[in-house]
């Protein structure tokens, strides 16, 4: 009896406070700082079982590593929230009868999507400067100031959602690049895998380059 009623005191706490409209953009962001860090000690498990190269490189490049599967991570949930809300929802759809603009739609579902790619920018930010620069230099820092307070702002205030989610769509370049990364770093430069990944960016960076052609004939 004293469980349920804990467990009906988390159920009121999650809904009326965690997923309530006012306090989601906060839990969505704490959430993606909580999940690079998941992610992170995942892939440093995986690779140190898995993969025989992990543990022979450096602490700085296994750190890289690990670093690359939250960024992988990040691109494959964004790119598919991205192209869900740009190609699939209703929620930007011209056919949809809503007295407000679209520019100021917004939907509990895509304000969670925003805080948790602005969660990512913070933890990877905040891994940038403490190991500064070998995870990247000044242009890593302006690219995630920038981009992380263009997403903040799409989040916090409702507006041009659609367009922050239209930009977001280049991430899915990113899986492809990190495994580029990772197939070199294993000496995996010659391999077939390596010149499959190359053919697998260009594409890539194709539908990312037609999406405003795409998006305009909808």
């Amino acid at each position: 009896m004293e469980i349920k009623s804990y467990q009906t005191q988390a159920e009121e706490f999650v809904e009326h406070y965690l997923l309530a409209d006012p306090f989601l953009p906060y839990t969505s962001v704490l959430a993606g700082t909580f999940l690079c860090k998941l992610v992170y000690d995942l892939t440093e498990l995986f690779s140190s079982i898995h993969i025989k190269s992990y543990s022979a490189l450096t602490k700085i490049k296994r750190i890289e590593w690990n670093n690359r599967g939250i960024s992988t991570v990040h691109a494959i949930f964004i790119s598919f929230m991205a192209l869900y809300f740009v190609f699939f929802s209703d929620l930007f759809s011209d056919q949809r009868s809503l007295q407000d603009l679209m520019v100021f739609r917004t939907s509990p579902l895509s304000n969670f999507g925003l805080g948790v790619s602005v969660g990512y920018f913070l933890a990877d930010l905040g891994m940038i400067f403490w190991l500064y620069p070998s995870l990247g230099g000044s242009e890593y820092i302006f690219h995630h100031c920038l981009s992380g307070t263009a997403v903040a702002y799409s989040l916090f205030s409702g507006e041009a959602q659609l367009y922050t989610y239209m930009v977001l769509i280049s991430e899915v370049t990113t899986p492809e690049i990190n495994l580029r990364w990772y197939l070199d770093i294993a000496g995996l430069k010659r391999s077939k895998a390596y010149l499959i990944n190359g053919i697998a960016i260009f594409f890539a960076w194709l539908v990312s380059f037609l999406k405003p052609f795409f998006v305009g004939n909808l």
